[in-house]
């Protein structure tokens, strides 16, 4: 149970904000979205960031959703895990490298996609990142996807310990 009320969106001055978080959201209001409600100022801007981030962004889906993912596992933040669990099976992640994700076992992902997999994971655990952790990211990433994997995992750093902190209810 979330340890604060969720915003009543039916207010006159919430409405509009959440009816477009929902039309930009495939039709529905998520509790996350509920709960930053609260502060319409906060909603506004962490859209317009996440949507930045998972829409337009250049950093290949698969990459961007596996380190989401490894975040959320990461953080112990299951909302999360489970939001992107259809996003990471559309990109083609089976079953067994899910596994992987949750047992930090990188062994069934490629060179490049381990790479971004431990930098997501020294940045969570550690927030500097290693050099050569930083190498083998730069070897398989132009400047502006190295922007973009960063922003990727500072984000959703950010929505795991949001969800969690306010104990924000599964959908």
């Amino acid at each position: 149970m979330a340890r604060i009320p969720y915003a009543d969106t039916g207010r006159a001055d919430i409405a509009p904000l959440a009816a477009r978080i929902k039309a930009e959201r495939g039709g529905k209001l998520l509790n996350l979205y509920r709960m930053l409600l609260q502060s319409p100022p906060v909603a506004e801007g962490w859209l317009a960031f996440l949507t930045a981030i998972r829409q337009q962004s250049g950093l290949a889906a698969r990459v961007r959703e596996l380190v989401i993912m490894r975040v959320a596992v990461l953080n112990a933040a299951e909302y999360e895990f489970q939001a992107h669990l259809p996003f990471v099976q559309e990109e083609g992640v089976t079953e067994a490298q899910i596994a992987g994700l949750r047992a930090g076992d990188t062994a069934l992902f490629d060179e490049r996609e381990r790479a971004a997999l431990a930098y997501a994971d020294a940045m969570t655990r550690a927030i500097r990142v290693p050099d050569d952790v930083f190498a083998a990211v730069r070897r398989h990433f132009d400047d502006r996807e190295i922007v973009e994997l960063t922003a990727t995992v500072g984000a959703y750093n950010l929505v795991s310990r949001f969800l969690e902190a306010l104990r924000i209810d599964h959908d």
